[in-house]
This record gives structure tokens, sequence and C-alpha cells, in this order.
């Protein structure tokens, strides 16, 4: 579906758990997440942690969002 969605001319971020999936689909613009379980925070800590572990991955989506890509590309930090 990312695919399809890019192909319309609309930018996606795959935010995921198992980056070698996201590659092997096709989706031009990933953001690894935390676990399986918990893709977007860690139960264990804070509400404060949580918050910015969330806040983290979803600036770093927007600054994907924001890169032109000619290839598919992996947005780590």
């Amino acid at each position: 579906m990312v695919k399809e969605i890019e192909r319309a001319g609309i930018p996606v971020v795959h935010m995921c758990t198992v980056v070698p999936i996201s590659l092997t689909v096709g989706a031009n613009r990933i953001v690894p997440t935390i676990a399986i379980p918990h893709p977007l925070g860690n139960p264990a800590l804070t509400m404060e942690e949580e918050k910015d572990i969330r806040r983290n991955l979803v600036a770093r989506a927007l600054r994907a969002l924001e890169t032109e890509v000619t290839e598919q590309t992996v947005f780590e930090k």
C-alpha cells in the first residue's frame, strides 16, 4: 500500500520494527521503531520518557517526509 500511495504523489513514511521487511516491500522512507510488541514506546519507562521517545520518532518521521528521496532510505537519526 505504501508504494501505491507514493505512486499517487503523496510521500509516505513507513515506521516499522523490522527494517528488512520494509525494504523488501519497497517502502521509500523507513523509520525504525522500538520493538515488535511496542513499536512506538516502552511501557517499562516513565510517562515522560515515553513522550520523549514518541516525540523523537514523530520528529524523525516528519523529517523523512520533508526529504526528497530517489531510492529506499532508512532514517536512523
